[in-house]
């Protein structure tokens, strides 16, 4: 097992179902025996319990069932039982109490998340710690990156967009032209900046991320050496995305502009916001995709699109309450910030005048608020693109199993009633 973060095998889709090696149709144990699938054919995303009978372990349990061969409960899994069903003593994998009663089975954890299908707590939870327990290289990277970008934007401001040109009661074409000019090259100039920024931070985070589920750290030189040979392919995945979400709302507010029809653009506002939200979840595990697979552009789509299939919503679930959490956190660091930026800088009076917004306090204490609060929320939404990308495989191809190899458990999976093999 390669212990570098690429613990996917790249360029195969075995989300369809399959994994390597395994047998394409494993035999049906006959009631009573014990013979089982072997571990490398078993997968998560089959052996599920209802979401309705999940069963906190601390539960009532129900009495033991009588002795005989028993079958498990329709749509239920079990991995690496001592018995048919798996409700014998020592199951690792086991459900508490006998068919019918599902609890979390226990995991082993060697990282920051148990090597288990996670809830949406356990991701967030997992995005978490990471930050705190290798927060040398996760916020070393985030606070440089951060500083850089509100660096060069604040000298754009100043210098090269100082301000939007105050405009007279009725203004002119020109003068309408010169203010839309000059706000979209500002805006521009911020956008290219922090897209930049945006695309190494994703590189270097995933990376971190993806060691700590094992539990291993990673250094910022580390997470620069895995990351490198990925960054081109990653700055293209980014731009296909964007241009095709902006080909893809031109293309629906087109005819409403070239009509003048408010009717028709309003129309075909409604149609492109569903529109790309939908593909944003659809392609929101590409980047980790790419990053830890090895992949190319489009194989790094076809990924996202396979492993989000079936969990749209779920996934669309956690990412707003993702975003959610790091709005609130921003409005609370930035809120006094920028009070005390105002202050400093003269006050709303200055405003009218458009000269606090280019005066050196402002700006500069301003770019402190973005600074604390970029180094904060980056790694919260890249750890947790991460996670759910980690989770979607175990639920699907058991990437546990090689997860447990690249942290050294050699022994997980395996069934505890099998012979030793000779090694």
């Amino acid at each position: 097992m390669n212990d570098s973060p690429g613990w996917a095998a790249p360029g195969s889709s075995p989300s369809d179902g399959e994994r390597p090696g395994a047998p394409e149709t494993p035999a049906t144990p006959e009631s009573g025996s014990d013979a089982r699938p072997p571990a490398e054919g078993r997968k998560w995303a089959e052996r599920q319990p209802p979401p309705g009978d999940w069963q906190s372990p601390g539960a009532p349990q129900a009495p033991e069932p009588p002795a005989g061969p028993q079958q498990p409960a329709s749509g239920g899994w079990n991995r690496g039982g001592t018995g048919p069903g798996g409700t014998g003593p020592g199951s690792p994998y086991g459900y508490p109490g006998g068919p019918g009663q599902w609890g979390k089975p226990p995991a082993a954890k060697p990282g920051v998340i148990p090597l288990r299908p996670l809830d949406m707590g356990e991701i967030l939870d997992g995005a978490v710690a990471t930050m705190r327990r290798h927060w040398r290289s996760v916020f070393a990277i985030t606070l440089v990156i951060a500083t850089v970008v509100q660096i060069a934007d604040v000298l754009l401001k100043k210098y090269a967009f100082p301000a939007v040109p105050v405009m007279s009661e009725e203004p002119d074409l020109q003068e309408l032209v010169d203010s839309l000019t000059d706000t979209l090259l500002s805006s521009l100039g911020t956008a290219f900046i922090q897209f930049i920024a945006g695309i190494l931070a994703t590189a270097l985070l995933t990376m971190v991320f993806s060691r700590a589920v094992i539990g291993r750290a990673s250094s910022v030189g580390e997470a620069w050496r895995d990351a490198r040979p990925q960054l081109p392919r990653l700055v293209g995945l980014a731009l296909a995305i964007g241009l095709g979400a902006a080909a893809l709302a031109t293309v629906l507010l087109l005819p409403g502009v070239l009509t003048q029809n408010t009717g028709l653009l309003l129309f075909g506002g409604l149609a492109a916001l569903p529109l790309l939200l939908w593909l944003a979840i659809k392609f929101t595990l590409a980047s980790p995709a790419l990053m830890l697979e090895k992949s190319g552009i489009v194989t790094a789509l076809r990924r996202s699109s396979k492993l989000v299939q079936g969990s749209w919503w779920r996934i669309f679930g956690i990412t707003a309450l993702t975003a959610v959490i790091t709005i609130v956190v921003s409005f609370v660091i930035l809120t006094p910030i920028s009070a005390l930026a105002l202050v400093v800088a003269g006050g709303l009076d200055g405003f009218d005048q458009q000269t606090v917004a280019t005066s050196w306090s402002f700006l500069v204490i301003s770019g402190i608020g973005a600074v604390i609060v970029q180094t904060v929320t980056i790694p919260m939404q890249a750890g947790v693109t991460v996670l759910l990308y980690v989770d979607q495989r175990i639920r699907r191809e058991a990437l546990d199993l090689e997860l447990a190899r690249a942290a050294g458990l050699h022994e997980y999976g395996a069934d505890p009633a099998a012979p030793p093999t000779a090694g």
